[in-house]
């Protein structure tokens, strides 16, 4: 990726995503942020590591955390607002000529 061009994702932060390949498949979730150049994002209750932390100054304990990590957009589709189950999108302009997303299987404009 190496031109200036914005890349257009499918998925946004927010959105109600469908893990569609791995071990969390059929897997629904929210997006809570996307890494648009390593074309990644973490997803609630998606993906989830166990990380050993060292006990420090403010952690004098230290411990084992379970957080979630993040998960190639190529692995998630977004849920269609009316079934809830896994759909392509399109875009198109709607009648305040602004473009919007819209689920394909449905027609639902996705907010």
């Amino acid at each position: 990726m190496a031109s200036n061009k914005q890349t257009k994702l499918h998925v946004r932060t927010g959105d109600n995503v469908i893990v569609i390949s791995g071990d969390d498949k059929g897997k629904p979730g929210k997006v809570v942020s996307v890494d648009k150049e390593n074309l990644k994002a973490i997803v609630e209750g998606i993906n989830i590591v166990t990380k050993h932390n060292k006990p420090t100054a403010n952690v004098p304990n230290g411990g084992i955390v379970k957080k979630e990590a993040p998960i190639h957009i190529s692995k998630l589709m977004i849920a269609d607002p009316k079934t809830g189950k896994a759909t392509r999108i399109g875009r198109k302009e709607d009648k305040n000529g602004k473009i919007v997303r819209y689920a394909k299987k449905s027609g639902e404009v996705i907010k």
